[in-house]
């Protein structure tokens, strides 16, 4: 039997035969792409070809990609764990063809790897093919039926629908009929009972699809209708972990040596075992798969977070911990205990995983800790909340309750059900929904963007001249109208452009495009797709005019030293530091620079300065760039050039170097080390687990920075009295601070003992209850100090009820002996949010302590009496 790895080699290896060339996989977190955030299938790298923006050679290609299903039109979170075959993260297998072949010589190559070199049986395989679309003007896929028709019979090949059989990437871009190949794996006693022609694409376990192979033929645009590719194009998608379940027999993914490393260890940690019990099995397949996604998203340069892409993979990692914590009794950290079997598994085929391996354990762990005593505290607020439900005599938690929980602190809603059903309660699931539904109107009312059809004024490529001009003739190639929020702007491709699109951290260039008869201002460049796109807020009056495109060379020459910096700073840091240092991301414009890097453990101020002094030297030497353009990318590497993971880099590559920093890179850059003029380190802090960032200045921002410290250096010693020892000076004044704050807290002290005898003596008994009340002026501090000093003077019996008001807020504090709790049954934080209204506030705490806060303070009285009024003495 065939292992996964060698399932995998074996296909590169056929397709290599076959002329096409072995790329490495991209990254899963696309950068330049804004209808993406992940790279969902094969093509995703491949799409400025299939658009025809980037050179196609070589023009037959073939690779395993990973891939990441859990956002957009292609979302099977769900799923997950649930079934047999769906997954987060996946690999797909995939060949390419790029205005070469097509139909036919596609359909053979994927019946020959089937047949005759993985040896599937040809009467378990069915084939489906595009029944058309006459909405769309599109016929039935004769082509590839008759195609088919040399390998399988007739009852083989059956229609698909658009849902099936037309695939498309997004709502635009690239799309084509396809045909699936499709895998009965039933036994011969269930295939005889019926047919696994009736069982295609009708969600049966054991007839899956396993390849996909689409004849790209259209572009998708913005109002729906298509137009043609400017070349065929062949993309096909073998789900690997399917193929692999399929040669190895199994009837479910998670049985095959992909997954059961991973499963082996759960069971191992947990002590439980696979196949004992259908929810820690679900928990166990969660656990297994979303290692993976968040792993290879770690790798690839994309932390959890709480936006975006990075908000993604925090809820794929906090849907994994939720269902250890419930299903498998962890309480504690525990995916990234499974890394290091992962990483065995899978580290030889994707390198990245097991060169970033601690890493990505840091930052899994603490997340998983961050999370797990956000179950606490969610437990503790429903546990609360459902105290409340049972002193009122309700049965239904509210939906806005449980929304709270889940917006707030991340605490899903299928695990507040599931405590709530624990202790008979039931959740408002419709308001739930309601609250869920608002709150996405708000996103999508915040971030939704409309962009209308290209307008193509011109045919061919973009050619980027901005490494040698900054000023070069151009005509507009193509530009459309874009609409976000109540904002209108438009977006301009030019033929030539010495623009530079936002990529790799830096930002996009401005300036200006000029005609014979107006200026039209260009307000940002972004990277769309391997293009410079110009932003401008109005569209030139004449789109078909000859053009002189102007960057401007002021912010231009700023940023362009400041990412020349990073570099700099880069290199010194793996100086000072270590090798493991890796860059995880940056910032680079004409005012500031951020540098993102694996580090576990705080930069201390010694390394920080030799890292300053490091930079600064190579700056006063004046080294001039060494630069390397389309160089092969094999020939960078030996170069000495660093190569980032989580970046895309083509066949062919750019190398900077200034003096022994040498890396692949793209962007815009001083001409030599002596333009950035000075560098200064502003910050060091933590981003994440075992990743710290750096912020800098350079050039004239270092003179601004040491100019104001100079104003507030100057501007301190006018306070005192332009003493010539200031840091003398400043040394007494805070030693007689401290002198006079220990004085005052000696004084308050005596105070509040003074209200603690006074009120103790004073205290009202009522009903046999100990009853001390008062408001009085003190400190919040002061006052909680106070009330547990009065419970040890009255252990039992007692109810206390103080006002305060600090800095003229109102603020009532409640305590209560523990017998009045046990015994009378009453809850001081009830009571607070109760009495809280009156003073215009609210709060809560313990049954025993709790204080609320409020904005009226000529109500504190009545708050007083009021609290003592709950207590129905």
């Amino acid at each position: 039997m065939m292992t996964a790895n060698e399932i995998r080699d074996s296909f590169k290896k056929f397709f290599e035969s076959k002329g096409h060339t072995i790329v490495p996989s991209a990254p899963m977190v696309i950068k330049d792409d804004p209808t993406l955030m992940f790279t969902n299938a094969g093509m995703n790298q491949w799409k400025d070809i299939i658009l025809g923006t980037r050179d196609p050679e070589p023009r037959r290609r073939a690779d395993s990609q990973k891939c990441l299903r859990v956002s957009g039109k292609h979302n099977d979170l769900e799923e997950v764990g649930h079934d047999t075959y769906h997954h987060t993260m996946f690999e797909m297998l995939g060949n390419w063809s790029f205005g070469d072949y097509f139909k036919e010589e596609a359909i053979d190559f994927a019946w020959e790897y089937l047949v005759n070199v993985l040896h599937l049986s040809p009467e378990d395989l069915y084939v489906t093919v595009f029944e058309g679309s006459p909405e769309e003007g599109i016929a039935r896929d004769e082509e590839a039926a008759r195609f088919w028709a040399k390998h399988v019979p007739a009852d083989h090949i059956i229609n698909g629908n658009r849902h099936d059989n037309f695939w498309e990437m997004g709502d635009t871009g690239p799309c084509g009929p396809c045909s699936e190949i499709h895998l009965d794996s039933r036994t011969p006693e269930e295939k005889a009972k019926v047919p696994g022609r009736e069982l295609v694409n009708k969600d049966n376990p054991q007839v899956i699809e396993i390849w996909n192979i689409v004849f790209m033929q259209f572009n998708r645009k913005a109002d729906g209708s298509l137009e043609p590719l400017p070349m065929h194009v062949i993309d096909t998608g073998m789900g690997f972990e399917r193929l692999v379940r399929a040669l190895q027999g199994k009837h479910s993914n998670y049985d095959t040596d992909v997954f059961q490393p991973i499963i082996k260890e759960i069971e191992r940690i947990t002590g439980l075992r696979y196949g004992d019990k259908e929810e820690t099995d679900v928990a166990m397949r969660v656990c297994a798969d979303h290692l993976r996604a968040v792993a290879f998203s770690i790798a690839d340069g994309q932390l959890p977070g709480n936006a975006k892409a990075g908000y993604v993979i925090r809820r794929i990692l906090r849907r994994a911990v939720r269902y250890a914590y419930t299903f498998l009794g962890q309480k504690d950290a525990f995916l990234y205990r499974l890394m290091p079997v992962f990483i065995n598994e899978m580290g030889e085929a994707y390198p990245e995983l097991p060169a970033q391996r601690e890493l990505i354990g840091r930052v899994m762990k603490e997340e998983e800790d961050s999370f797990l005593r956000t179950l606490e505290k969610g437990i503790s607020m429903l546990n609360g909340a459902m105290d409340e439900l049972k002193a009122q005599g309700r049965t239904q938690l509210d939906g806005v309750q449980a929304f709270r929980l889940f917006d707030t602190y991340g605490f899903p809603l299928d695990l507040t059900e599931l405590i709530c059903r624990e202790n008979g309660y039931t959740v408002d699931e419709r308001q739930f929904d309601e609250e869920m539904e608002k709150q996405k109107a708000r996103a999508r009312n915040a971030a939704a963007v409309e962009n209308s059809d290209w307008v193509v004024l011109g045919e061919g490529e973009q050619q980027f001249v901005g490494y040698d001009y900054t000023e070069y003739e151009c005509h507009i190639l193509r530009y459309r109208k874009v609409t976000q929020k109540k904002n209108t702007f438009y977006e301009l491709v030019l033929d030539y452009t010495p623009f530079y699109g936002e990529m790799g951290g830096q930002v996009g260039d401005r300036g200006v495009i000029v005609s014979e008869n107006e200026t039209v201002e260009i307000v940002d460049t972004k990277r769309e797709n391997g293009q410079s796109v110009h932003i401008v807020k109005e569209l030139p009056a004449d789109v078909s005019a000859d053009f002189m495109a102007c960057v401007d060379t002021d912010k231009r020459d700023a940023s362009a030293a400041n990412h020349t910096a990073t570099h700099l700073l880069d290199y010194a840091l793996k100086q000072v530091l270590g090798d493991h240092v890796e860059q995880k991301g940056s910032f680079v414009s004409d005012t500031t620079l951020r540098f993102d890097f694996s580090h576990f453990q705080k930069v201390t101020d010694e390394e920080l300065r030799k890292v300053e002094r490091m930079v600064n030297d190579m700056i006063r030497q004046d080294i001039p760039l060494d630069e390397h353009r389309d160089t092969p990318f094999e020939e960078a590497k030996k170069l000495g050039a660093i190569a980032l993971f989580g970046e895309k880099y083509g066949d062919r590559v750019r190398v900077v170097r200034f003096g022994p920093s040498c890396e692949f890179c793209g962007g815009i850059h001083a001409s030599s080390t002596g333009r950035i003029g000075m560098f200064k380190i502003i910050s060091e802090s933590s981003v994440a687990a075992g990743i710290r960032r750096v912020e800098a200045k350079t050039g004239i921002e270092c003179e601004n920075l040491i100019y104001a410290m100079e104003d507030s250096v100057r501007a301190i010693r006018a306070l005192f009295n332009n003493a010539k020892d200031l840091k003398g000076v400043i040394g007494k004044y805070i030693e007689e601070h401290d002198s006079m704050k220990k004085d005052i807290e000696r004084y308050i002290a005596e105070a509040v003992d003074a209200a603690r005898k006074k009120l103790v003596d004073n205290a009202r008994v009522v009903g046999g209850v100990n009853v001390v009340s008062a408001v009085l002026p003190i400190k919040a501090a002061a006052v909680k100090d106070l009330v547990f000093r009065i419970r040890q003077d009255i252990p039992q019996n007692l109810l206390c009820v103080i006002g305060s008001v600090d800095d003229g807020k109102p603020m009532l504090s409640v305590m209560l002996s523990d017998d009045m709790v046990s015994e009378h049954k009453l809850n001081a934080g009830q009571m607070v949010r109760e009495a809280a209204r009156l003073i215009n506030g609210g709060g809560g705490g313990q049954p025993h302590f709790a204080t609320a806060g409020g904005k009226n303070a000529d109500m504190l009285s009545a708050a007083v009496d009021k609290v003592i009024e709950l207590a129905a003495l």
